[in-house]
C-alpha cells in the first residue's frame, strides 16, 4: 500500500468525525431555564464523598426556576459525607439524607443507589446526579423545560469536565470528542434504534411515570455503565431520550490522576467499545483518523513523497480542528488540544488491555467495591 494512499485513507477517516462534528455542535443547544411548575428531585448517591458533597450539596440547593428537593444516599460510607449532609439538612429542609440498604448480590452500587433514592422522591422528575458533579443554578430548570418542550422522557448532557492534571487532560476529553465527533445526534433523535441512544451518566433528568414503567435503574443492575444501558433501556420501550449541550449547566470533576481515570474508564470498558466486534472498528476510526495522519506525514517527508505528505497534513489539521471545535465548545482546557493524539492512543490502549487480557486487566476497585474490568459486573462487597 502506497503512503499516498495511506493518506488519502486517513484523511477520510478525519473528515468523518469532522463532518459529523460541525452537524452536531450546530444542533446540540444549552437548553433555557423556564418554570415548569413541578418538583425536581436532585438524587445523589454518595459513597465516600467527603471532600465534595457539601459544594455538590450547596450547588443543587441553589437551583433557580424550578422547585427542587435534595435527596443524598449515603451508600455505607466509611468517611464524613453522612455528617456533612445531616448538618446542611439541619438547616434547609428541601435536603434529606437517606441510607442506602446493603448491596445485594447482583447488583453494582450505584444502581442500587440510585433506585433507593428514587423511592424516597417526591418529584415529577429525577434529577440523577453524580456525587462530583457541581450544578449550575439553572441547570435544573434548564433541563426541566427542555423535557416538557421537547416530550423526550430522559434527557442528559455531558457537564464540563474540569481537568487539572496530564492524566486528566489524556483520558477525560474523549468522552465529549466521541459523542459529538462519532454520535449523529440527528439520526439519534429520529430514529428509535437502542443502539443509538446515549446519555452521560454523570446527570440524566428521566420523567418519574417513565422511571417506574421501564423500571430504572434496576432494570439494568448488573451494569457499570448506565449512560449508554438507560437510554437504551428507553428506546426499546419505545420512549423518547434526548442530550444537550450541558457545560453551562454544570461542572464536574471525575478523577485526580491517571490511575483513577485509567481505572475508572477500565471499569465499564466492556459495556462500550471494549468487545471483539466494536474494537476493531473504533480502533480503524480513532486509529486511523487521529493518529495515522501523523505516521504517514512523517514518513512522507523522509521520504520526500509530497503528494501524500500534502494528504496526510490535511488529514492531521482536519483531525486537530475537529478536537479543537469541540473542546472549545464545551468549555474544555485549550491545552488539551495538541494532546489528541496521545489521547486517542490512551484510550484504546484501555480497550485493548480489557478485551485482551481481562484477567491481567484486574479489578478496578471503586469506592470501596471492586469489579471484574473484563466480564459481566460482581461486585466483591464490603461489608454493607
Amino acid at each position: 500500500m502506497t503512503l499516498a494512499l495511506l493518506a488519502l485513507i486517513a484523511l477520510a477517516l478525519a473528515l468523518l468525525p469532522a463532518v459529523l462534528a460541525a452537524v452536531n455542535l450546530a444542533i446540540l443547544r444549552t437548553p433555557e431555564p423556564a418554570p415548569t411548575g413541578g418538583l425536581v428531585s436532585i438524587l445523589i448517591p454518595a459513597r465516600n464523598e467527603a471532600a465534595v458533597i457539601e459544594g455538590t450539596v450547596r450547588a443543587a440547593l441553589a437551583s433557580r426556576f424550578v422547585p427542587v428537593e435534595v435527596i443524598v444516599g449515603d451508600d455505607h460510607s466509611t468517611d464524613e459525607t453522612a455528617a456533612i449532609v445531616a448538618r446542611l439538612a439541619a438547616a434547609d429542609p428541601r435536603l434529606r439524607l437517606i441510607a442506602v440498604p446493603a448491596l445485594p448480590e447482583g447488583w453494582t452500587g450505584k444502581n442500587h443507589a440510585c433506585v433507593a433514592l428514587a423511592a424516597a422522591a417526591r418529584g415529577e422528575r429525577l434529577l440523577f446526579l453524580d456525587a462530583d458533579v457541581t450544578l449550575a443554578p439553572d441547570g435544573a430548570a434548564a433541563l426541566a423545560a427542555h423535557a416538557a418542550t421537547s416530550g423526550a422522557d430522559l434527557v442528559s448532557g455531558v457537564p464540563r469536565q474540569v481537568m487539572e492534571t496530564l492524566g486528566e487532560r489524556l483520558t477525560v476529553p474523549m468522552i465529549d470528542f466521541l459523542m459529538l465527533g462519532y454520535l449523529p445526534i440527528a439520526l439519534m433523535r429520529a430514529s428509535p434504534r437502542p443502539s443509538l441512544g446515549a446519555a452521560c451518566g454523570q446527570m440524566i433528568l428521566i420523567g418519574r411515570g417513565a422511571y417506574a414503567a421501564t423500571g430504572g435503574h434496576g432494570a439494568i443492575r448488573t451494569s457499570l455503565h448506565d449512560g449508554v444501558r438507560l437510554p437504551r433501556l428507553f428506546c426499546e420501550q419505545g420512549l423518547r431520550t434526548d442530550l444537550v449541550a450541558g457545560h453551562a449547566l454544570a461542572a464536574c470533576r471525575m478523577y485526580r490522576n491517571f490511575s483513577q481515570s485509567w481505572a475508572g474508564f477500565s471499569k465499564n470498558a466492556h459495556e462500550g467499545m471494549a468487545t471483539p466486534m466494536a474494537l476493531p472498528v473504533w480502533t480503524l476510526l480513532l486509529f486511523g483518523g487521529h493518529v495515522l495522519p501523523w505516521l504517514v506525514l512523517a514518513a512522507a517527508l523522509a521520504l520526500g513523497a509530497g503528494n501524500a505528505a500534502a494528504l496526510a497534513l490535511a488529514a492531521a489539521l482536519i483531525s486537530l480542528g475537529t478536537r479543537a471545535a469541540i473542546t472549545l465548545r464545551v468549555a474544555e482546557p485549550a491545552a488539551t488540544i495538541p494532546l489528541h493524539p496521545l489521547a486517542v492512543c490512551t484510550a484504546l490502549a484501555i480497550q485493548w488491555n480489557v478485551l485482551l487480557r481481562p484477567s491481567r486487566a484486574g479489578r478496578a476497585v471503586w469506592k470501596g467495591r471492586s469489579y471484574a474490568v473484563g466480564a459481566a459486573p460482581k461486585p466483591q462487597r464490603e461489608p454493607g
